[in-house]
């Protein structure tokens, strides 16, 4: 059974995990699938560290990417039932996953999804990049590339 890999990034409103509140949430698999979403009503201004405001804020695009919770969910649970078995991969699990967790809802994550993320650890001193652009998509492309990088190398 082949897993199909999808990586994950989040955007959120403060890194104080128990009162972080999800901005926006992207996967990406390899050979181009992609989910994005940003989720206007699920946070407010108020609810954003000054980082949030300065850095994520201006990315937001929401009159195309904006969602209410329960389209995001939806959407989001449907996007995973496409990919067969799925491995969720992010670089930072202690931030992302409950984020996922928490779109994904009381029904929780399909059955085709591991019930725990895999932990991507980089070596950003391979990244030639500059910093990461803290939006969600982008993000999560960079996250993409430089694990497949990781595995082609292994």
């Amino acid at each position: 059974m082949t897993l199909t890999r999808v990586y994950l990034d989040t955007e959120f409103t403060s890194l104080n995990r128990s009162e972080a509140k999800l901005i926006s949430l992207a996967l990406v698999a390899p050979g181009g699938k992609e989910f994005y979403v940003e989720l206007p009503d699920a946070w407010t201004p108020a609810d954003c560290s000054a980082f949030v405001i300065e850095t994520v804020a201006p990315q937001l695009d929401q009159a195309k990417h904006g969602r209410t919770i329960e389209q995001a969910r939806d959407e989001l649970i449907a996007f995973l039932q496409t990919l067969g078995p799925v491995e969720i991969i992010t670089d930072a699990p202690a931030h992302d996953w409950p984020l996922l967790l928490w779109l994904a809802g009381p029904a929780g994550l399909p059955a085709n999804v591991r019930p725990e993320p895999d932990a991507l650890r980089l070596d950003f001193a391979d990244y030639s990049g500059e910093e990461p652009p803290h939006h969600a998509l982008k993000d999560a492309r960079i996250l993409a590339r430089l694990g497949e990088q990781g595995r082609s190398a292994e």
